[in-house]
Formats: C-alpha cells, sequence, structure tokens
C-alpha cells in the first residue's frame, strides 16, 4: 500500500463524514478490523471530528458553558489522535523489526505515523478548501483565492506523499531506522499536569 492509498482511504473516511455532517455520528469502519486500513480510516474520522470541532468553538456568540464543554471533547480527541499514531508507529516498527539496517543508516525527523497524521490533516484542507472555491454562495474573488490555495495544497500532496513512499522505502532498505519517541503529552495527565495533581492533595 502506497501514500496514495492511504490518501484515498482518507478521503472515503471524509466523504462518509459528510454524509451526516454530525460530530456525534459514530464512525461505520469498512475496513477489516486490526488492518492498517481499518486505522488509517479511524485515525482520519478522529481528525475530522476534531476540524468539526474546532470549527463550532470559534464562534464569537458560542454560550461559554458550552465552549468550555467542546474544549474538553477537543483535548480528549487530542489525546485519542495521538494514541492511535503512536500505535501506527508501533505497527511499522514490528513490520520492519527484522530489516537489516546498514551501518550508514540515518534517523528521519518524523515517523511515518507522524508524517501520515500530516497527510491525513491535508486530506481534510483540500476537502474544505474545493468546497469553498465552488461555494455558489461565494464572491468570485473569494473562490479565485480559494482555487489558487487549493492547487498549493495539491501540490503540497504530491510532495508529501513522495516524502513518506521514499521514506518507506529508505527504511526497506536498510536506510533509515525507525526510532519512536512517545509524545509524553502531560495536560492530561494527573500525575504531571500541577493543576490537576494538586487538587488531589
Amino acid at each position: 500500500m502506497k501514500s496514495a492509498d492511504f490518501f484515498e482511504i482518507f478521503n472515503q473516511s471524509i466523504e462518509d463524514y459528510h454524509r451526516f455532517d454530525s460530530i456525534e455520528k459514530q464512525p461505520e469502519n469498512p475496513y477489516e478490523k486490526g488492518g492498517f486500513a481499518h486505522l488509517l480510516y479511524q485515525k482520519n474520522w478522529i481528525d475530522t471530528v476534531q476540524w468539526h470541532l474546532e470549527d463550532i468553538i470559534r464562534d464569537l456568540e458560542i454560550d461559554p458553558i458550552e465552549a468550555l464543554k467542546i474544549k474538553r471533547i477537543i483535548d480528549a480527541s487530542n489525546q485519542k489522535r495521538t494514541d492511535l499514531v503512536e500505535y501506527i508507529d508501533g505497527y511499522f516498527l514490528k513490520k520492519y523489526k527484522n530489516i537489516k539496517i546498514k551501518r550508514t543508516a540515518t534517523i528521519n525527523t518524523e515517523t511515518i505515523a507522524w508524517a501520515i497524521d500530516r497527510l491525513s490533516i491535508l486530506a481534510l484542507k483540500i476537502f474544505h478548501m474545493n468546497e469553498e472555491a465552488i461555494r455558489e454562495s461565494a464572491e468570485k474573488k473569494h473562490k479565485e483565492n480559494c482555487q489558487i490555495k487549493l492547487q498549493i495544497l495539491k501540490d503540497q500532496k504530491v510532495d508529501l506523499c513522495s516524502a513518506i513512499d521514499q521514506l518507506i522505502s529508505d527504511i526497506e532498505a536498510g536506510k533509515k531506522y525507525i526510532k519512536v519517541y512517545k509524545q509524553m503529552k502531560m495536560y492530561n495527565d494527573e500525575e504531571l499536569n500541577p493543576i490537576l495533581y494538586m487538587k488531589k492533595k
């Protein structure tokens, strides 16, 4: 499976979400549970729901109590996103554990899973920028500006897909090696966030 295939799975998730356009909707993942495609679909669904939560919370007239509720949902979503990215990294770590690493091998600035995370977000940017570029109620200038931005995003997709495929190819050839660092997020941890652990005293 290549990065272009990852992108298509992300697009399917985004299209499926927008059939209902509800942050309450539970995903009906069409891929076999435990498979890599299932993980990618699940990953993008989390990103897609969070994208729309981020839109909602920016309403200047939102009720403050509702905004706080959404902010906490976003925090929880961020944790799920991070956990799943790290799980996907574990998938690749296991997959390539027997690769013979060359003596000259180097480490990449980011892992495969975090690069895939960027691709998932990019799929969302492309989808929503395209919506703006063809929105009937928008002015001509707005549409033209969005078309320019859309082309830039599509160029980024080509470059990012190429970089992901090259990284995977280099790992398979032993030219790069995988080293996974946990994100060590502290704000959700009752033992590390001083606001939380002080309340336990």
